[in-house]
């Protein structure tokens, strides 16, 4: 079991110390009055047996008394258990949140190496099952301690001999639990990263549900399922079932102090020792109390050993290395003149596996600039480090002659208004999508943004109109109208520059011929660069880029590359011929 993991429940349990406060408090309270009652039945039975008139006045004030104790021990457990749930519940939402918060500033090659289902099966279900084992570790943890402690005192005040025979015997259930928790750690730990596994299968499943059902995948998709389900099954049955030895092997064990209670206290009555028949049912009572907690923690083994299995999971998300952070001296630029200088940049995603070597390109305001080349050769790459989601391996990038990496990431990313291929939608309305670069936006800005876009009209035909929900993704829309929102979301924005990265790669030729019209409306004036697969959208450009493995080959407008007949000429004629 990983000693940190410890140190890091007890430090966020630290933060709401009024509230452990509080608790201890009460736990004292339950656990005293706990003790009490069986010194109450044992002087109620020495009432009974000791004379030959029983003392009625003096048993009807016993059991008033244990009346008493009952009622406040029953309200003291229901403050303990408000001050617990709280407490847990106030954990689960600041370790929540600190996942999220450490999601949103981790670098993006994070997000690019690990399933997307893993991330949320950490944040969602690992959280759950802390929460769920420190809520019942907790309960057991300070009242056993409490009660174990306080009864020892009382039972040294009864008889050593019993007191010690009682201390000698119980260390045995603690090896025990030591032993086997140490080895189920793991299988529960094992048990977390196959639910995680899993959850990320069913996510990618669902994602792409249609691509699996056109290719008749099914089948081979509910193996795949069954395959994990089945080791998902094998390790927590493992985990379950080794952790399930530890309470029978500690009850055992208890029961043994508690017969050897028994025998001690009758040997010593029966050789005329000085203890009466209700002190031996308190002696019994109190061994009975003492073993308790044990029993009651080992009951939990499996579920603590999980909870700190799942925090382990969490811990290592949120300590992971976040993206490098802006420079000290960053500056806020108010304005950006468009241009853009890219001196000797070089770039790879794995160390070994060169993509951008040596690249150089100066850009003026208001130029376009087009980016072409086959798959793999760096197009989007390049977007990449415009918009500083991966930082270079050498080199320099400057917007107004200063270094993006001396002005803050949030200043850079506001100088670019992009649209990928890739189109993403939250959930919510059509108006909350298109504002989501500007939430102050009016609805006439709203709609212009939109009717520029050539969105307005199928937005207008929806249920209600831009108060429509849409759910994760964009619904029921089709990819174009998607693609189409996300070009309305900037057209509000009317950003300094442009990134079209095959922004209309899902739209029809009759509404992509419209959307080209809006898009040179908004570049006019603007820098832009423009990926494109289909070249016939970027012959007007000012300077096309023709990378072939990370590396710019060709440079130059459309008709001077065609008269070149190089790469270009043979990549555009392959698409008109």
């Amino acid at each position: 079991m990983n000693k940190k993991t410890i140190f890091r429940v007890i430090n966020y349990i630290s933060k709401y110390w009024y509230l452990l406060l509080v608790y201890v408090l009460v736990a004292v309270v339950s656990v005293v009055l706990t003790l009490h009652l069986p010194k109450l039945i044992g002087d109620g039975l020495d009432c009974i047996i000791g004379v030959d008139n029983v003392d009625f006045a003096k048993l009807k004030s016993i059991i008033i008394e244990m009346i008493i104790v009952i009622g406040i021990t029953a309200i003291a457990q229901w403050i303990m258990t408000l001050c617990n749930n709280k407490i847990a519940y106030n954990i689960v939402r600041d370790m929540r949140k600190e996942a999220f918060e450490k999601l949103n500033i981790l670098p993006l090659s994070y997000i690019d190496r690990h399933p997307h289902g893993e991330v949320v099966s950490k944040i969602i279900n690992d959280v759950d099952q802390f929460s769920e084992g420190i809520l019942m570790g907790m309960s057991q943890l300070f009242t056993g301690v409490i009660t174990i402690v306080l009864t020892v005192c009382i039972l040294f005040t009864l008889d050593i001999r019993i007191t010690l025979a009682v201390l000698v015997i119980t260390p045995a259930s603690l090896l025990v639990a030591n032993f086997i928790s140490k080895r189920t750690f793991n299988m529960f730990k094992l048990q977390s990263e196959i639910r995680g596994e899993q959850t990320s299968y069913i996510n990618e499943m669902m994602t792409g549900a249609k691509v699996v059902q056109a290719f008749g995948y099914e089948e081979r998709a509910i193996d795949k399922f069954e395959e994990i389900n089945e080791r998902l099954t094998d390790a927590s049955l493992r985990a379950i079932f080794f952790s399930s030895i530890v309470n029978p092997s500690t009850r055992f064990i208890n029961a043994i102090v508690y017969a050897a209670t028994l025998l001690i206290g009758a040997l010593i009555a029966i050789s005329g020792g000085s203890i009466t028949v209700g002190q031996i049912s308190r002696a019994l009572s109190y061994a009975n109390q003492y073993t308790k907690p044990f029993n009651e923690i080992t009951s939990v083994i499996a579920e603590l050993q999980n909870a700190l299995a799942c925090g382990e999971r969490i811990f290592a998300l949120i300590d992971e290395q976040p993206q490098s952070p802006d420079n000290q001296n960053a500056v806020n630029i108010s304005e950006f003149d468009g241009t853009v200088e890219l001196n000797n940049v070089n770039f790879s995603y794995v160390p070994d596996k060169k993509l951008i070597e040596n690249f150089n390109l100066s850009v003026e305001k208001g130029q376009r600039i087009a980016i072409v080349g086959p798959t793999g050769c760096g197009k989007t790459t390049l977007i990449n480090l415009l918009m500083r989601f991966y930082d270079v391996n050498s080199g320099d990038i400057k917007l107004n002659d200063v270094s993006i990496y001396d002005m803050t990431r949030d200043n850079l990313r506001e100088a670019y208004g992009m649209v990928l291929q890739e189109t993403w939608l939250k959930n919510g309305t059509i108006k909350e999508n298109i504002s989501m670069g500007r939430p102050d936006a009016s609805m006439d800005e709203i709609i212009e943004a939109a009717k520029s876009a050539r969105a307005h009209g199928f937005i207008k035909r929806l249920p209600n109109g831009y108060d429509t929900v849409i759910g994760e993704g964009g619904g029921s829309l089709s990819q174009g109208q998607k693609q189409l929102l996300c070009i309305a979301r900037v057209m509000l924005l009317s950003p300094s520059m442009l990134i079209l990265d095959e922004a209309t790669s899902s739209i029809d030729t009759r509404t992509e011929i419209k959307v080209q019209e809006a898009f040179l409306k908004l570049m006019e004036g603007r820098t832009s660069f423009i990926v494109a697969h289909r070249l016939s959208t970027i012959k007007s450009a000012d300077i096309i880029l023709v990378m072939k493995n990370g590396n710019v080959i060709e440079q130059g407008n459309h008709n001077e590359l065609m008269k070149m007949g190089g790469f270009y000429s043979e990549l555009y004629n392959s698409q008109t011929i």
